[in-house]
């Protein structure tokens, strides 16, 4: 059976990147994987919506990768 694609509403994918990251740290492809996984297939996001998703978040301040030192005076919520 084919997976249904369905187009996510504005902002879902950058509420679905925070949630797996949240759980600890992860690569950007298994951000992705995980979240075709634990929607059996409905939700896959490809390289073209998930890097530049992670980048907007990063520049929003909402996760700073691992390695990377924060900006003078910027504010972080969590780091992945």
């Amino acid at each position: 059976m084919t997976p249904i694609k369905s187009d996510l509403p504005q902002g879902t994918l950058d509420l679905l990147i925070l949630k797996v990251i949240a759980l600890g740290p992860v690569h950007g492809y298994a951000i992705a994987q995980r979240l075709e996984q634990v929607s059996r297939g409905v939700v896959q996001v490809p390289e073209g919506s998930l890097y530049p998703a992670l980048h907007r978040l990063e520049n929003r301040g909402f996760w700073l990768p691992i390695g990377k030192k924060p900006r003078p005076g910027a504010r972080r919520n969590s780091i992945a």
